[in-house]
């Protein structure tokens, strides 16, 4: 994801009670005092937003402003996988489950959404049954049923069509792969999925082949919102999809921007979640970060979309002059390579391993922002919030501190046949903070023994059609992938399983990138989800993080930490565990 998500459990009544809870909690934002309205239009203090509520409100109106340097990866529920995209999408879109709307830890709690409670279990944990709430509708008034959630969810099977987005439900739904999507489907009502039932329009059942007890989480993903049918345009749904949710597309303009307004047939009673305070969004896509701060700091506009991070020239200004409108977020997000085992020489683990062996940990921290801006280096691939995580370390990066170990780099390269290195390329997105430069300095280091890396600049909307193509990778020869990685939810599955199970691996939407598909790591996922206690399957994927580190499939150079501003405008500002540290857009509004 480069996407991002979580776990959670308590109900919260309303709406109303939402924005009560962000205002009673205004202390520690530095806000207003307890009972006031808020939203004066001042800066709410550094890390205002990290520590509690910036600037809490319950003031309705004006314009919410988001900028980014990358577009949406999709506005189509089922084919997103971008973090950010996840967090703005619940302005438009709903599904069975979602997060608390809460600063901190407490975000990342699952609470009702469409439904009027959390599943009820049964079969062995392998049935979850569903009721809908009253009053859910469509932005065209007519009831979102039972139905159109299973169409909805039916439509990621559809991959040749729906490109992009996460497998889990299709992993725990059909594991042997049998449906082929409501596109391909020759029942009359275009509702074959079999595993989940639908007896009337306000019961929804999903039967899974297996326990899964991180089903609900899957449900809690835009790929869990309902589509209905009638509006459904495959392909092209995402330039206008229909909503569900308190926000409505009057335009959408791929790379370039979108305008929400209001829905008016959104019923706050029916919505547990979304405080809906502005009457408008607006999202400006500008493919200058630099130009971006700017704009931000001049107050044209009230946060960044995509949330990572400010440029180096952006932050120093902003720090010197504008603290108070900053924030340091640390993320649950790892910046790393992913290494094409399938891409010659990589599929020589040896030659992976010179890579590593070869490449400038601090150079690349470096170029990220250093510790406070960019992260600390990372030894592996799962981070400090999912458990199972520990400091291993096989290839003695941080012993090294950092730096390259030229002699080990050309041990490996001679272990793998390849004494005098040998020639690949790097990709990496133009429009990701910092990534094609972090690509040019890995470059650099791995010139010093002989491997000679191209970079190939890539736009990041286009990633699960390039790097999301294993034909693409190999075309190419895009031997080395720059990108990040955030929890999808808080386990080793919704961490690590798109990226390093075999059975993953897609023909398009492709998130493994290095293709890594070992028995032995697929069994130990299949262990994990068998495993009732949380403490028990951590240990599991602990053995599995070890497993995919000593394959060195994997590059991790960064736990991401970065510098984000919001403007004085911004009302409701608070870092939320749900997205992996990034502010939860659905309960921001604007001073007018």
């Amino acid at each position: 994801m480069t996407p991002q998500r979580s776990s959670r459990t308590r109900r919260i009544a309303g709406a109303a009670l939402v924005v009560a809870a962000l205002t009673a909690t205004a202390a520690c934002g530095g806000g207003s005092k307890d009972g006031e309205e808020g939203g004066d239009g001042k800066a709410a203090g550094f890390n205002a937003a990290v520590k509690g509520i910036a600037n809490p409100s319950v003031k309705k109106g004006g314009t919410l402003k988001f900028i980014g340097k990358q577009d949406f990866d999709s506005t189509d529920p089922q084919r997103q996988y971008y973090g950010f995209a996840w967090d703005f999408s619940r302005f438009y879109s709903r599904q069975l489950v979602s997060y608390a709307p809460k600063p901190g830890p407490a975000g990342a709690e699952l609470v009702p959404d469409l439904a009027k409670a959390k599943g009820v279990v049964s079969n062995g944990g392998k049935t979850y049954t569903y009721e809908l709430r009253d009053g859910i509708t469509w932005e065209d008034g007519t009831p979102v049923t039972s139905q159109d959630i299973k169409y909805g969810i039916e439509r990621t099977w559809a991959s040749d069509v729906i490109t992009g987005g996460p497998a889990y439900l299709r992993q725990v739904l059909d594991p042997k792969n049998e449906y082929k999507g409501p596109y391909k489907d020759t029942s009359a009502d275009k509702l074959g999925l079999k595993a989940v039932q639908t007896p009337d329009a306000k019961t929804i059942v999903f039967n899974l082949a297996k326990p899964n007890g991180d089903f609900e989480q899957m449900l809690a993903m835009p790929a869990g919102s309902p589509v209905k049918k009638e509006k459904d345009t495959g392909a092209k749904y995402q330039l206008k999809p229909f909503s569900s949710g308190p926000y409505k597309f009057e335009s959408y303009s791929p790379k370039k921007g979108a305008v929400l307004v209001r829905n008016d047939k959104w019923q706050k009673a029916s919505d547990p979640i979304r405080a809906a305070l502005p009457d408008k969004i607006t999202v400006t896509v500008n493919s200058n970060i630099e130009a971006i701060d700017e704009l931000l700091i001049k107050g044209d506009y009230d946060l960044d979309m995509n949330a990572t991070g400010m440029s180096q020239a952006g932050r120093t200004k902003a720090l010197q002059k504008h603290k108070a409108n900053v924030d340091n977020i640390e993320t649950s997000f790892i910046r790393y390579v992913d290494i094409a085992s399938k891409v010659k020489p990589f599929d020589n683990v040896e030659c992976r391993k010179a890579v590593i062996y070869a490449a400038d940990y601090k150079s690349m921290q470096t170029v990220r922002g250093g510790p406070e801006a960019g992260g600390d280096i990372a030894t592996n691939m799962l981070p400090k919030s999912i458990k199972g995580s520990d400091d291993y370390d096989p290839y003695g990066i941080l012993a090294r501190d950092g730096k390259p170990d030229v002699a080990k780099a050309k041990a490996a390269l001679k272990a793998c046949g390849k004494p005098d290195g040998f020639s690949t390329n790097i990709s990496a997105r133009s429009n990701n903070p910092g990534e094609v430069q972090t690509a040019e300095a890995l470059q650099q280091s791995l010139q010093a023994v002989g491997i000679k890396a191209e970079v190939e600049a890539i736009d990041g909307a286009e990633s699960s059609t390039i790097t999301g193509s294993p034909a693409v990778v190999k075309q190419r020869g895009l031997g080395l992938v720059m990108t990040g990685w955030g929890p999808d939810f808080p386990t080793g599955q919704g961490f690590s399983q798109p990226l390093v199970d075999g059975r993953f691996i897609a023909p398009n939407g492709n998130y493994n990138v290095s293709e890594t598909n070992d028995p032995k790591i697929n069994k130990l996922f299949d262990d994990a989800l068998q495993e009732t206690d949380a403490d028990k399957a951590g240990e599991i994927y602990k053995e599995m993080n070890h497993a995919v580190s000593d394959r060195a499939a994997q590059m991790p150079f960064i736990y991401e930490k970065n510098f984000t501003w919001r403007s004085s405008r911004l009302t409701n500002a608070y870092s939320t565990a749900a997205y992996n540290g990034r502010y939860d857009y659905v309960s921001l509004g604007v001073v007018k």
